[in-house]
């Protein structure tokens, strides 16, 4: 029987449950699990921030196993600073020693009096006091507890940044990062620094030597496929060169050109030069983590784990800065104080923006000159972010929040989908990856659909990057890809991006491992992605979410991009798009799935709590 346990943080209640039977198979694992719990247990209206709120920690049912890439470890809660339905993905070991623990989910209930941190060992969990780490970073506080536990232990935590209540706080295992949409502010507020797990490794499967038989299939997959070594080599600083520059997909100036003069000292080849270890996640041979230490420059002697692509973009496209070592700089910043990079580089371009229009001046940024392309003024303002101090307090709130903080028509510089700030893919260059995150469950998140059909990926369909129309079923289809995917906490790396493997292999995975013959199919997986998918967006529509919140920033469809690739491209249709999309998914015009869709999808009880919204 697969396993959950839930922690009352509040009265200090510890206890395990079995999954019931039915909720096993009609959601197969990982991010089916997490939005069938999420939705159930967290009533609209829920304060974020408040007791109510719950915290859902989450694996597949093949973490920790010999399977390549499917031991990520997934974050389910309602955000702080979107008030949406939030997933996030969090990698390193975390996984697999959740599952040897013994448990597929950790559900986190109401607020411990004092700090603490969860202690599992043998099946069982204590709430321990956190006194000794509250206050530390994420590089600290994890020392602190490996010297205490030793090399059997794992562990997650959280940094200053969420203990500050900064609305884009993220959860790092090492220097893995579940980053997005504040989950690490909801584990702070709850008063809960880290969860430690000890564990014995340990796999349970039943028929291990067909699982074996798949596993040396990926495998071999995995060194046969296209673009595998070159991954491995670099990692996804590669984004920079393609798509980034080669195709105009890398924002620039706060989107507004994606031309950045001297980007080629941004280029993978010059972050590869720098690279001194290569690292991954649980029985993972892509190892896409680089350690790299900057050797030359005002940051000479700067280590960090990184940057990865999204973070590469963060502080330098919204900027205007080229320093490579200021990347690596801001990088180690965010790792150690506790940020979410994407939300935090934005929020700093946002400002920027704002300084160039006089919008803000040095009296609103502590004595602060944002120029672009001065790397210095940014890496400050992360720290402020971090510690909540002067302007960071008001850009610790995300750009939605801070434009109505600072007012004088400054909402019309925050990039932004339903409060997320937009990671770094130019929609106007990539419109079906820019609809998504219009259409995303959780906001701007480029992971939650990405459209690899606008590369060059056949799968469905090519699809022309600069078209309006024909678009819809696209959005559609990636998203509920992942979805279907996810239902295993599988990386979209290799699953979505390097085409390594598929829900096909994963299905038949799954059999091996658990028995259950009614996993054994890609379609029923496709199936249970779509019903997920659109639970999801029920737990919105609870809140009052519908077509309204279904948006871009206002420059996509209204400001023509400047320069470079992709010059002149605008959203010029986007009702268009959207229009397709609701019609593929079978929802209203006002984004509400219909009965008869609820139905298909075995979903008819949802149907009784949001009938109410249709028009």
């Amino acid at each position: 029987m697969r396993k959950l346990l839930r922690v009352n943080l509040s009265s200090g209640a510890i206890k395990e449950e079995n999954i019931p039977q039915k909720i096993a198979l009609d959601y197969v694992g990982g991010r089916g699990f997490g939005a069938k719990y999420l939705y159930d247990e967290v009533a609209p209206g829920t304060d974020p921030l408040g007791k109510q709120n719950k915290l859902l920690l989450g694996i597949g049912p093949l973490a920790g196993t010999s399977a390549q890439s499917l031991s990520k470890w997934m974050v389910y809660t309602k955000s702080p600073l979107t008030g949406t339905f939030t997933r996030n993905c969090g990698g390193g070991d975390f996984g697999a020693w959740l599952k040897w623990a013994g448990f597929e989910l950790i559900i986190l209930e109401g607020k411990a009096a004092k700090p603490a941190y969860l202690y599992i060992k043998d099946g069982t969990c204590e709430i321990l006091d956190a006194k000794d780490i509250w206050g530390k970073t994420t590089g600290e506080a994890q020392e602190y507890l490996k010297k205490k536990y030793g090399t059997k232990a794992r562990m997650i935590c959280v940094g200053p940044a969420a203990e500050k209540m900064v609305r884009y706080a993220g959860i790092f295992s090492g220097r893995r990062t579940a980053g997005r949409n504040g989950v690490g502010t909801v584990m702070a507020s709850k008063n809960l620094k880290a969860v430690v797990i000890e564990a014995d490794r340990k796999e349970e499967l039943a028929n291990p030597a067909e699982f074996k038989k798949l596993v040396q299939q990926q495998v071999k997959g995995y060194k046969g496929g296209l673009g595998f070594e070159p991954f491995r080599d670099y990692g996804t600083p590669m984004g920079v060169d393609i798509p980034g520059f080669a195709m105009g997909t890398f924002p620039v100036r706060n989107f507004r050109t994606n031309d950045l003069e001297g980007w080629d000292k941004l280029s993978f080849l010059q972050y590869a030069a720098i690279t001194q270890k290569h690292s991954g996640c649980y029985a993972c041979m892509l190892k896409c983590g680089k350690t790299r230490t900057v050797t030359e420059g005002p940051y000479a002697g700067v280590n960090s784990e990184g940057p990865h692509y999204e973070t590469i973009w963060a502080f330098t496209g919204p900027t205007g800065c080229t320093d490579l070592g200021a990347t690596v700089k801001a990088d180690y910043m965010c790792c150690e104080l506790g940020l979410d990079s994407i939300s935090t580089g934005n929020s700093i371009g946002f400002a920027y923006e704002l300084f160039e229009k006089g919008i803000l001046t040095t009296k609103d940024t502590d004595g602060l000159v944002l120029k672009y392309g001065d790397p210095e003024p940014m890496l400050k303002l992360v720290e402020k972010i971090g510690r909540r101090e002067g302007l960071g307090d008001i850009l610790a709130e995300g750009v939605k929040r801070a434009a109505e903080h600072i007012g004088k028509g400054s909402a019309e510089y925050a990039m932004h989908v339903k409060g997320l700030e937009m990671p770094g893919y130019e929609p106007r260059a990539m419109k079906a990856l820019g609809m998504n995150y219009a259409l995303s469950n959780t906001g701007a998140n480029h992971c939650y659909g990405y459209a690899q059909q606008e590369m060059g990926n056949p799968r469905p369909r090519l699809v022309d990057a600069a078209a309006d129309e024909g678009k819809g079923d696209i959005v559609k289809y990636n998203q509920d890809y992942v979805a279907a995917i996810e239902l295993t906490n599988a990386c979209t790396f290799p699953a979505n991006n390097l085409e390594l493997f598929g829900p096909e292999l994963i299905a038949d995975m799954l059999v091996a491992a658990l028995g259950e013959t009614k996993f054994g199919s890609a379609d029923y997986l496709g199936h249970v992605g779509e019903k997920v998918y659109n639970l999801e967006r029920c737990f919105n529509i609870r809140d009052g979410f519908s077509r309204k919140d279904d948006t871009l920033p206002k420059r996509m469809y209204t400001e023509p991009l400047q320069g470079g690739m992709r010059d002149g491209e605008i959203i010029r249709k986007p009702d268009v798009i959207i229009d397709e999309y609701y019609e593929a998914r079978g929802w209203d015009k006002n984004g509400i799935p219909t009965k008869a869709t609820l139905k298909r999808l075995g979903l008819e009880t949802v149907d009784k709590d949001i009938a109410k919204f249709r028009r």
